[in-house]
Parts: structure tokens; C-alpha cells; sequence
């Protein structure tokens, strides 16, 4: 049995959650989000609080029971609090800036490289080597916060690169010269 599953997802006052067959709404003070689950699960609401059920006990719908109750509770979660990523870059004269809505990154090319925010993500850049994304959708936070990571990954040589806060990047000893 899915003990992810079991758990009910507490809906905090001022949260709106609509239920309509597989489909679900979730409005709050930061957005609204929606989603569509597979049909093998459904979702049940009572008392301020969302309880997931599958139909049967096929794989798949065991394995679908628990994704989608974490998925509803980061659902809740984003449109409440919101979700953040922040990256870290080092390196000698790499920066990050602030173009509009947009990022701008200079790590090391002979150009400037520019990642445009999509709708629903912010950026912010409190100081020229950190980078804060944020958004009410944990998936699309975390996919924005790899994709500036991938422009410039941290090398294991000298570090260099764009990392997560608080990432470990394993360093390789150099060239053992006399």
C-alpha cells in the first residue's frame, strides 16, 4: 500500500480546490494551477482536506496513487507559498544581470548569453554571483533553474561553472607536473 498515497492533503483557507472527474483547479493567493490525472485515480474532498483513491491494484495505478498526491500537495504548496531554486556561479569575472524580465549571463563566452524568464517564473538577482528562480509550479522552477545550470555547468578542474546552492562539484587533481 502507497503510504505517499494514504496521506490526505491538508487545503489551508483562502486555497480553492475544484474536483471535476480527473481534473483538478487549485486557486490561491500566488495563481492558479491545473491538472489533468490519469483516470484510475480519483480525489475526494471533505472537511478541508483531499484524500486520493485508485481504482485498482495494478501496477500502474499503484505506482500512479503516491505521484499523485505529492503532485496535489505541490500543488497546494505552489499557489500558498511558492517554490524557489537558487543557483550559485563562480568564476573569475562570471556575473549574472538583470535585462528587463530577462537573465543575463556572462561565464566565460565571447558573448553574453540571455535566458528570457517564461510565464510563471521570476528571476531575481540579489548579487552579481547569485541567482534566485522562483514561481508557484515546483516541475517548471526546477526545469528553468537546470536549463541556466546547463549554460555553464561547474567544471571539475576549478570549479568554475553555475551550480545549485550548496552543490558539491567533485574536483579532479590537474596535471601532475614536476
Amino acid at each position: 500500500m502507497s503510504r505517499i498515497g494514504l496521506k490526505p492533503v491538508p487545503v489551508p483557507s483562502g486555497v480553492e480546490v475544484t474536483i471535476d472527474a480527473n481534473k483538478v483547479t487549485v486557486k490561491g493567493s500566488k495563481g492558479e494551477l491545473f491538472r489533468e490525472f490519469h483516470e484510475s485515480i480519483s480525489f475526494d474532498m471533505t472537511d478541508g482536506v483531499v484524500t486520493v483513491s485508485r481504482a485498482d491494484d495494478t501496477r500502474q495505478s499503484r505506482a500512479l496513487h503516491g505521484l499523485s498526491r505529492a503532485l496535489l500537495h505541490n500543488m497546494v504548496v505552489g499557489v500558498t507559498e511558492g517554490f524557489s531554486a537558487k543557483l550559485e556561479i563562480q568564476g573569475v569575472g562570471y556575473r549574472a544581470s538583470m535585462s528587463g524580465n530577462d537573465l543575463e549571463l556572462q561565464v566565460g563566452f565571447s558573448h553574453p548569453v540571455t535566458v528570457s524568464a517564461p510565464g510563471g517564473i521570476a528571476f531575481e538577482v540579489p548579487e552579481p554571483t547569485r541567482i534566485n528562480v522562483s514561481g508557484i509550479d515546483k516541475q517548471q522552477v526546477g526545469q528553468v533553474a537546470a536549463d541556466i545550470r546547463a549554460v555553464r555547468p561547474p567544471e571539475p578542474y576549478k570549479g568554475k561553472g553555475i551550480r545549485y546552492e550548496g552543490e558539491y562539484v567533485r574536483r579532479k587533481a590537474g596535471k601532475a607536473g614536476k
